[in-house]
């Protein structure tokens, strides 16, 4: 593991290039991320703590970028969903390897809307409601067959029917204090430029060592 090592020269990240809002900057390189075929580019890392303070961390999938927040959903009886409800701060991280990008997100983090939750939920295929139902995220399962017999039962109820949201499942968004990207140079003198919320729409930009 040692002597494995990549060079990163694939770019370069300057102040002239960045937009003054990093809600948009992140939208720039999102979109760039998607064009350049970045397998399941909304995926990212999502590290939360719980009383005893120690970091959780996994892999989430963003769903939306709306008024200055990054909105995922998840069931809110899972360990995520816990610790989130107990301190609601959260730090999200996405790499685009590709690209030799990293984006990282720091901030306080909020409930979506009870309708919110249910417009999202009643989009998502069928199969992901009776999923939603299915599992009690988190807890210890016996087995597989648990599970498995489990969303036979609820296929067989709900046939033919709505699906509604259960009442434990929804919407987080996390609105950013700080938002960092990075951009991978030569000789592990990587650029990174981070942006600290000043309050309103106001952002400060400063360049970090790498």
């Amino acid at each position: 593991m040692k002597d494995l090592r990549e060079n990163y020269s694939k770019g370069e990240l300057l102040e002239t290039m960045i937009d003054k809002n990093p809600i948009v900057q992140f939208q720039q390189w999102f979109n760039e991320a998607v064009q350049e075929k970045i397998p399941e580019p909304n995926a990212f890392i999502l590290s939360t703590a719980m009383v005893d303070f120690k970091p959780s961390a996994r892999v989430m999938l963003l769903k939306g970028v709306e008024n200055n927040s990054f909105v995922f959903f998840t069931n809110y009886e899972s360990r995520k969903g816990k610790e989130l409800t107990w301190n609601p701060y959260a730090a999200m991280v996405f790499l685009w390897l590709p690209m030799q990008r990293q984006i990282r997100i720091e901030g306080r983090v909020e409930k979506t809307s009870s309708e919110e939750s249910e417009d999202y939920f009643q989009s998502r295929p069928r199969e992901s409601q009776l999923g939603a139902w299915c599992s009690v995220q988190s807890s210890v399962l016996e087995s597989r067959a648990e599970l498995d017999n489990k969303y036979i039962t609820l296929e067989k109820k709900y046939e033919g029917k709505e699906i509604p949201k259960p009442p434990y499942w929804g919407g987080f968004k996390v609105l950013p204090s700080a938002i960092e990207f990075w951009q991978g140079r030569t000789s592990r003198l990587h650029d990174r430029l981070r942006y600290t919320h000043q309050g309103n729409d106001n952002w400060l930009i400063e360049r970090l060592s790498p």
